[in-house]
């Protein structure tokens, strides 16, 4: 039985992949135009009201004093001189040179409530210009933009998409996403759907590194990782995510931890990312801090009350959980890293289970990273193709119209939808582990359904 496959195998998938993508690309995506320019008149407003807040406070004035009338909030070189420089702020992570970061997490993490009025003008003006704007330059005369899917410009052989970059449109953030999505519309009579591989990357790290605990996990379904996790770092003898405060510690859990160490962060950084979830100051708690949990405790007087009474004291707890969660609960997979690495080393190339090659100077997290990527992105392609191919032979009203590296976007005639549900569940069910039989966990697929005639938001 042939386990990997072959090089040109993955050509193959490319050259069929390039032409299922650029048939979506020929059937483009509809705008809303009006909407955007009427949106983009409306953050022009509250930009201009959120910089005359801004310049009335003395953080402006000073950063204007030091660059003497040419400040620029937008630039992060200035505000890094502003912050580590002048006004000795410590920096709560620093780049890959050595300066302060000035991303958004960084900055959020300073809590100086200037900062948050320039977070706010930088995602407005983002929204406007960077969305919002290339909406309407990219938008044809018949109503419809049609973006690049590129295989051939990523180093982990995903996709990636240009003019625009509709793999960018905002997700996490709540207000950007709604902004955004509510300029992309169907076509008349249908509705917008979104295909979405359920867990994608974590399941396909399993087929490579095959961590018996990890195994248990994503095959039984009443298993939760998070929870597990969340249980562990926050001191809980339970949890039940149906309690809104519970539900809260495990997406901390989940997306300040278990993500991010799967992929290469360490004790230091997630610290940081779960107290700002726990709304938690740097510093030593007084039990009054943070947000209650279900019997009304504050969370620090919970973490007290468990003889963490500090940032530093719950920095040194993540550090304990960091060393449990590698060499004892995923062990396995700890020493398939290792191999990983070594193999590397030792070649100065890897080979993908779906027959690509990754070469080149990478750093250990993209040694371990890049295989995992890639194959699950290649999963989704195959996936779009297949699609595409029952597509054009059925005939169906409804149309590809783009992909996100673990989503499908389509553009749906109502009357089809349950075809279509049952044809991608057959492809991802049984089609996929036939065609590359080192998939050994049940991949899933979930279709997200908007409204009829409506945009792309709930």
């Amino acid at each position: 039985m042939k386990i990997a496959a072959t090089t040109k195998d993955a050509y193959q998938l490319m050259h069929d992949g390039i032409l299922a993508l650029a048939r979506a690309e020929r059937q483009g995506i509809r705008i809303d135009t009006e909407y955007c320019q009427k949106m983009k008149t409306q953050l022009t407003r509250k930009i201009k009201h959120h910089q005359q807040k801004l310049e009335e406070t003395n953080f402006y004035k000073r950063w204007e004093h030091i660059f003497k009338g040419k400040t620029n909030i937008y630039s992060n070189s200035q505000l890094s001189t502003l912050l580590y420089k002048h006004m000795k702020v410590a920096p709560p992570k620093t780049t890959e040179t050595g300066e302060g970061a000035t991303d958004e997490e960084a900055l959020k993490q300073l809590d100086i409530p200037e900062l948050k009025i320039v977070l706010q003008m930088r995602k407005l003006s983002k929204i406007r210009d960077t969305y919002l704007g290339s909406f309407i330059r990219e938008t044809n005369t018949d109503g419809f933009m049609r973006p690049s899917f590129n295989l051939n410009l990523v180093r982990t052989f995903r996709s990636s998409s240009s003019d625009p970059n509709f793999q960018n449109i905002p997700k996490r953030d709540k207000e950007s996403m709604k902004i955004c999505r509510r300029a992309i519309l169907p076509r008349p009579g249908h509705f917008l759907a979104e295909a979405d591989f359920s867990s994608i990357e974590v399941m396909i790290s399993e087929c490579y590194h095959k961590d018996p605990t990890m195994m248990k996990y994503l095959l039984n379904k009443s298993s939760d990782m998070h929870g597990d996790m969340a249980k562990q770092i926050f001191f809980l003898p339970s949890l039940d995510k149906s309690i809104p405060a519970h539900a809260r510690l495990r997406q901390a859990a989940k997306n300040s931890f278990v993500f991010p160490q799967f992929y290469g962060d360490y004790y230091g950084n997630n610290a940081h990312g779960l107290c700002e979830w726990m709304e938690l100051p740097k510093g030593t708690w007084k039990g009054k801090e943070g947000f209650e949990l279900p019997d009304g405790t504050p969370i620090s007087s919970h973490l007290i009350s468990n003889k963490v009474r500090s940032f530093d004291q719950f920095t040194e707890h993540m550090k304990q959980v960091e060393d449990d969660f590698w060499n004892r609960r995923f062990k396995v997979y700890n020493e398939w890293k290792r191999a990983w690495v070594a193999e590397y080393q030792r070649k100065g190339y890897l080979k993908m289970f779906t027959g690509f090659t990754c070469s080149g100077i990478m750093r250990k997290n993209e040694i371990v990273n890049y295989p995992i990527q890639g194959s699950a992105f290649h999963c989704l392609l195959k996936t779009f193709i297949r699609t595409d191919e029952i597509m054009r032979k059925e005939k169906w009203d409804t149309k590809l119209i783009g992909q996100i590296h673990d989503s499908i976007v389509m553009d749906v005639c109502p009357d089809e939808i349950e075809h279509i549900r049952g044809v991608l569940n057959k492809i991802v069910r049984e089609e996929l582990p036939s065609a590359w039989p080192w998939i050994i966990v049940p991949l899933e697929i979930e279709m997200d359904v908007y409204n009829v005639d409506g945009p792309w938001i709930k």
